[in-house]
């Protein structure tokens, strides 16, 4: 937990200046969110089409697959949504949006889209080992495989993130405060994993705690989200790395705990909300005194 509050704390301190200001300069937490594109969608049609377009492939597709065909219903949903509203124009404009990095103002905010996932199964680790849960007798860590997990990672979290993010969070952000909006996501996204997870033969208790750290990861890419200038790309490269950081957990995430990486998640969400606020995740709590 001290590392979280240690980390979160360093990062509110180099930008609290910076940050602060370019908020104001957006318009306040308005000026976050682009209401011209967000006021046309409907977050409750993405996630009825998403589901509806998934369902088929969770029908159809073996259920010993390690992962499943529906990665790429939200960005499939987003694309045909965003077409029905602003035509090839909108789609092509939402497709840019992926490589939107330099949105990342100040730079400092790409430590925690790369660096959080590691550090918090870092963490997940060391919580194992020392409450002596389960792990391998001769744990192997695959971190030469990293790079080439990234990319196939990253190209996986296109698939999702230029929905949940690139076309929900803005929208659902313009009726509920940041933090509603990301318990919301956060549930819905989970939902959505509901069929396959059960499919792999998860528990309801390995579900549930899989849920909250869910939830808990969704709310932390809606803070990097609105801190980066609403950069997608920050969120997919988040997405990726929880995914990479997964499959190097050893043995190839085969020991990994969901009740102890839920939890530690859970606390690094709560320590964000605490310091950047629940309204909208972008207003550093002590920006005033650095």
């Amino acid at each position: 937990m001290s590392l979280y509050a240690a980390q979160a704390g360093a990062v509110g301190s180099l930008i609290a200046d910076s940050g602060h200001r370019g908020l104001h300069d957006r318009g306040g937490w308005g000026g976050l969110v682009n209401s011209n594109t967000s006021s046309k969608r409907s977050p409750l049609r993405f996630f009825l089409l998403v589901f509806a377009l998934s369902i088929p492939i969770w029908l159809i597709e073996p259920q010993d697959w390690p992962l499943t065909a529906s990665v790429g219903t939200p960005l499939i949903a987003a694309l045909i949504l965003v077409y029905r509203e602003d035509g090839y124009a909108g789609t092509s404009k939402l497709l840019r949006r992926v490589f939107d990095q330099k949105r990342i103002k100040p730079r400092i905010w790409y430590a925690p889209t790369f660096f959080m996932p590691p550090i918090i199964y870092l963490l997940t680790y060391g919580v194992t080992r020392l409450t002596g849960l389960p792990l391998p007798d001769k744990p192997y860590v695959p971190l030469l495989m990293a790079p080439l997990l990234f990319v196939l990672f990253f190209i996986l979290a296109v698939g999702e993130e230029v929905g949940w993010t690139g076309y929900a969070t803005d929208p659902v952000q313009e009726r509920w405060s940041a933090l509603t909006t990301s318990i919301t996501l956060g549930l819905v996204t989970a939902i959505w994993h509901f069929v396959p997870l059960i499919e792999m033969g998860r528990t309801p208790t390995w579900i549930a705690w899989w849920t909250l750290g869910t939830v808990a990861l969704r709310t932390l890419t809606v803070w990097l989200y609105n801190n980066t200038g609403r950069s997608l790309f920050a969120a997919i490269v988040f997405h990726a790395m929880s995914n990479v950081s997964f499959a190097v957990f050893p043995n190839y995430g085969s020991h990994w705990d969901p009740a102890v990486a839920g939890a530690i998640t859970a606390i690094a969400a709560v320590i964000v909300t605490f310091l950047w606020g629940p309204k909208t995740l972008a207003r550093y709590r002590y920006a005033g005194s650095c």
